[in-house]
């Protein structure tokens, strides 16, 4: 199907493969591009988008990347997860562990992707230890792995808060984002934000210039699963929010909601993002 594109906002509204996450991978890149979208966030979240294996080689690196380039697709993120990150490890896991963040790393540069996204944490509220303990335990990991990325020319974004994980709410990312310098990012993803009873404002308000990329997502106090416009986020009012601290990066599709069917789901990404273009 042809689509008018004239009020899509090509450089700064992207789609995530999430938001096809029920299609293989080389289909659903070729429904964004067919779509008008110029530029994709990676998903790579076991259980929730398989479009990049969670065990790695150097085989499944370069089959997902060549995939991605044959796409004509730029890539601005992917989104991954290299376990819990307040889970103590033996020595041997963390070796694992830090092999696992390279092969994604060496992704992020073979597709030229700016940043690798993780979460905050284990896939629950109550910490492992103790919060303290947890938090700690979380900035040193994502610490290490940012100096790996910065090695390699990627950058480091964390997703906080996020609604399922550890750091669930905007105190806990608070306390997290105290534990981190500088060259990590954060995601300000407003499903998660407004689901733990807070607005993307009041986020846009705690972070400011920390912010490297949104993820948009309809959600109510509870639960993030909503398309946009069928939901308590303020879209508008985050667009001027961000406006106020002079963001200047991309708006990512990130739509795995569970009110539309599977075939409706391209031309609710469509009309998700010519909505937010309209709002820049």
């Amino acid at each position: 199907m042809d689509h008018d594109v004239r009020t899509l906002n090509r450089e700064r509204v992207i789609c995530s493969t999430i938001t096809l996450r029920h299609l293989p991978l080389g289909e659903a890149l070729a429904e964004i591009g067919a779509l008008g979208f110029a530029e994709i966030d990676l998903g790579a979240l076991p259980g929730v988008c398989n479009h990049v294996p969670y065990v790695l080689d150097d085989a499944a690196v370069a089959e997902v990347a060549a995939t991605v380039r044959a796409s004509g697709l730029a890539v601005r993120s992917v989104n991954a997860d290299v376990g819990d990150l307040n889970r103590p490890l033996t020595a041997e896991e963390q070796q694992q562990r830090f092999e696992h963040a390279d092969r994604l790393i060496s992704l992020c540069v073979a597709i030229g992707a700016t940043g690798l996204v993780l979460p905050n944490g284990a896939q629950q509220h109550e910490p492992i230890v103790d919060l303290d303990a947890d938090l700690d335990l979380v900035a040193a990991q994502l610490i290490a792995i940012d100096e790996r990325c910065r090695a390699a020319g990627i950058q480091l974004w964390v997703e906080a808060p996020h609604f399922f994980r550890l750091c669930f709410d905007l105190d806990r990312a608070s306390r997290l984002l105290d534990r981190l310098p500088a060259t990590i990012g954060v995601i300000c993803d407003v499903s998660h934000i407004v689901a733990s009873g807070s607005t993307p404002a009041a986020f846009v308000d705690l972070v400011g210039d920390r912010i490297s990329h949104v993820h948009i997502r309809d959600a109510e106090p509870g639960y993030i699963h909503h398309s946009v416009g069928r939901g308590q986020v303020d879209f508008a009012g985050t667009v001027a929010a961000l406006a106020g601290i002079d963001y200047r990066g991309r708006f990512a599709l990130e739509l795995e909601t569970r009110d539309i069917t599977n075939d409706e789901r391209p031309e609710a990404a469509l009309a998700a993002g010519v909505y937010i273009s309209s709002l820049l």
